[in-house]
């Protein structure tokens, strides 16, 4: 790769020990993708996982001496007040909390703690070069704003917010990002959760970039953000196009760059129904808990489940994941009163992914996302996939059809 004096220099330690390493690392990324040069960003976000891993990456960099260069906001962890209160996270799990916090908070990151910064906190202009990590902020960034990012590992993500610069590659580039896969749906996108399921075709649909055809010309940011965190739980995808709709694709022809499809894929209703049933637990059963927000609940969302449950009871618990901002919102607006009086609470910061959950291990609960009923599968806890009303009325009932 050719380097910059500036990037040569971080290269030899002359910014310190913990520079080089982001930077000798980002250099290795570019090599492995023949890229010929680094390119500066201007924005990040960090997948970060409160995990052993992860921590140990982050520690070992601000031992030695990495400072963001570029603030990067932040994937969830949990939120450690509410689950030490709940008593439902050890010691060990506590204390790995505590240090991730301290240690990016070290490293110069935004403690966002949110997996949807594209939708308030982080949202980069078009064509703007930037690093971002997490399966549904890629897809989102690319796709609907117009902005370029490969897909980034959280640990690549924070190299990158240290060193300033990406190396050029993959998805940075005009001709990378036409779409290859063109997909005719054909099924009822009656509302958000059809694109949960759509997103969920990653099989069907195969590798590339999709450019989807069919879907209504209106759609709404929370069936945006549902179809790229199923893209990335079912397959790997950098971005995708929606004819007429995202911002590459305001033609066909254009999202293809004129070449034609190297296949043509059909989504039907009995797809969709299909891919339902195969990865959701069966219904017509008893339920013990309601899980929302993986993505994070948008307050939209939230809005929705406080329409459903205003001055009624839940017969099992109910948790909306959110950002903090969204929380605070939805307690202005008298939405969390509404929501703890039936019964079920908002939380912030957090994420299904997390060791926090482990009390609902063995048992059975109602979410609307495939890829929330996805993650916490490896740590026992069985979900039925739904709809979100359905949903709620299913915490309400004790049960869902």
């Amino acid at each position: 790769m050719e380097l910059t004096r500036e990037q040569q220099d971080m290269l030899d330690g002359k910014y310190g020990e913990g520079t080089a390493l982001a930077m000798k690392i980002q250099v290795a990324i570019g090599e492995s993708f023949d890229a010929k040069r680094m390119v500066p960003i201007t924005r990040a976000h960090v997948a970060l996982s409160n995990q052993e891993a992860d921590l140990w990456f982050a520690e070992r960099l601000l031992k030695a001496g990495a400072h963001c260069k570029i603030a990067p906001t932040v994937n969830p962890g949990f939120c450690l007040a509410y689950f030490k209160k709940l008593g439902t996270v050890t010691d060990e799990y506590a204390s790995l909390m505590e240090r991730t916090h301290n240690a990016y908070k070290n490293l110069g990151a935004i403690l966002s703690y949110n997996c949807t910064p594209y939708l308030g906190t982080n949202i980069p202009h078009y064509g703007e070069v930037v690093a971002f990590s997490e399966s549904s902020a890629t897809p989102y960034v690319n796709s609907v704003w117009g902005a370029r990012s490969n897909r980034e590992a959280a640990q690549s993500a924070l190299c990158a917010a240290i060193t300033g610069f990406v190396p050029e590659y993959g998805l940075l580039f005009d001709e990378n990002r036409k779409g290859d896969i063109l997909v005719e749906v054909q099924a009822d996108m009656k509302s958000d959760f059809e694109y949960h399921l759509l997103g969920y075709m990653g099989k069907k649909i195969g590798n590339g970039i999709p450019v989807f055809t069919g879907l209504p010309k209106t759609i709404s940011q929370e069936a945006l953000m549902n179809l790229g965190a199923q893209l990335n739980t079912s397959g790997a995808y950098g971005m995708y196009h929606i004819v007429g709709v995202t911002p590459e694709a305001p033609t066909i022809k254009m999202a293809f760059g004129g070449k034609e499809p190297k296949r043509k894929v059909v989504i039907t209703n009995e797809d969709l129904e299909n891919i339902l049933e195969q990865i959701s637990e069966p219904g017509n059963r008893k339920v013990d808990f309601a899980l929302f927000g993986c993505p994070h609940f948008t307050l939209d969302q939230v809005q929705e489940i406080a329409s459903i449950v205003k001055g009624k009871k839940l017969a099992v618990g109910l948790w909306v994941m959110t950002s903090s901002h969204t929380k605070e919102m939805a307690d202005r607006m008298g939405l969390l009163e509404v929501i703890k009086e039936a019964g079920g609470d908002i939380i912030e910061d957090t994420c299904s992914d997390q060791p926090c959950w482990h009390f609902l291990s063995g048992k059975v609960g109602v979410t609307d996302s495939p890829k929330l009923a996805y993650y916490p599968k490896r740590r026992g806890i069985n979900l039925i996939i739904r709809d979100l009303k359905t949903c709620v009325e299913a915490a309400l009932k004790g049960e869902v059809k």
